[in-house]
């Protein structure tokens, strides 16, 4: 089997999993109506969760959130500007065009995955040191889990500072520029501000329809497209070779201190942004191009 095609399986099998057990560790994006921040223009603000790129808008809980921060020319709170229940969580309009990075931070919810389930979804998600502590314990009682969401969404400007400025989330991708402006994406994880060696990264991309996002439900979009892990500084090198909505994610795994509780906690952080179409390339001689650390699935 070729490596493109494990990972398309792996992914397929591990939606399957999740949605049959109603696990809440799918993928989870901020998903704006629009990717760029145009003065003065209307922009909507929902929540997704889902299996790769496609899920289904999630409602507004103030119980369960902990920030809703909008960085333009200042940080701005909308925490009390969402409403309970509301599947659009805030809308505001840009003062500038210097861009906009929205930024989400929930709390903690419960879970639990019978033991087999739990450990494929262990290694489907790279967490090797969880996995391989489990495996040394045996390996034989569920998966208790808790697990909270960071999530993060770059509306295009023209002051890039916005967009590599971290926003101070446990986890958090913060990119080293602006994201979408050309073909790779540099970015740094950090985990409570310190950088993190060998995480998993993965990146998901949809088109975007006359620049607005697909419906989320729509989408033919859990296939991942790219996956590597972060280098000894946390960075990575994410290529964003075609234009669209891209998704950006990745999740670290601790023991839970709390184990009443849960006996693990994880914490998923996302970055959701957007490239503009790409225009064809020139008839020449092919170019080369640097390589980038991961792995390329068929779209």
């Amino acid at each position: 089997m070729t490596p493109n095609r494990t990972l398309v399986r792996m992914a397929a099998r591990v939606a399957l999993l999740l949605l049959a057990h109603g696990a809440a560790a799918h993928e989870f994006w901020i998903e704006p109506t629009r990717y760029d921040a145009t003065k003065g223009q209307g922009v909507e603000l929902s929540a997704v969760a889902g299996t790769g790129f496609r899920g289904e808008r999630k409602p507004w809980s103030p119980d369960h959130a902990v920030r809703l921060t909008l960085r333009t020319s200042r940080v701005i709170d909308l925490t009390r500007a969402a409403s309970p229940g509301d599947m659009t969580w805030t809308r505001f309009a840009p003062s500038d065009e210097g861009g906009a990075m929205v930024a989400f931070e929930s709390g903690y919810l419960p879970i639990e995955l019978p033991a087999a389930d739990f450990e494929f979804y262990l290694k489907a998600e790279g967490l090797d040191a969880a996995l391989a502590a489990r495996r040394a314990e045996g390996g034989l009682r569920p998966g208790r889990e808790r697990y909270r969401r960071c999530a993060k969404a770059w509306l295009a400007g023209n002051d890039p500072t916005r967009a590599r400025a971290p926003a101070g989330l446990p986890l958090e991708l913060v990119p080293d520029g602006a994201p979408g402006v050309g073909a790779e994406l540099r970015l740094q994880v950090l985990l409570e501000g310190r950088p993190i060696a060998g995480a998993l990264v993965k990146a998901w991309r949809s088109a975007l329809t006359s620049g607005v996002p697909q419906p989320v439900f729509a989408r033919d979009s859990v296939n991942v497209a790219w996956q590597g892990r972060t280098d000894s500084s946390g960075h990575v090198r994410v290529p964003v070779l075609a234009g669209g909505e891209w998704l950006v994610s990745t999740v670290h795994m601790e023991r839970c201190p709390a184990r009443d509780q849960a006996d693990w906690q994880s914490t998923w952080a996302s970055l959701t942004f957007a490239r503009a179409a790409v225009p064809a390339p020139l008839s020449g001689p092919a170019s080369s191009s640097p390589a980038t650390r991961g792995t390329a699935a068929r779209p």
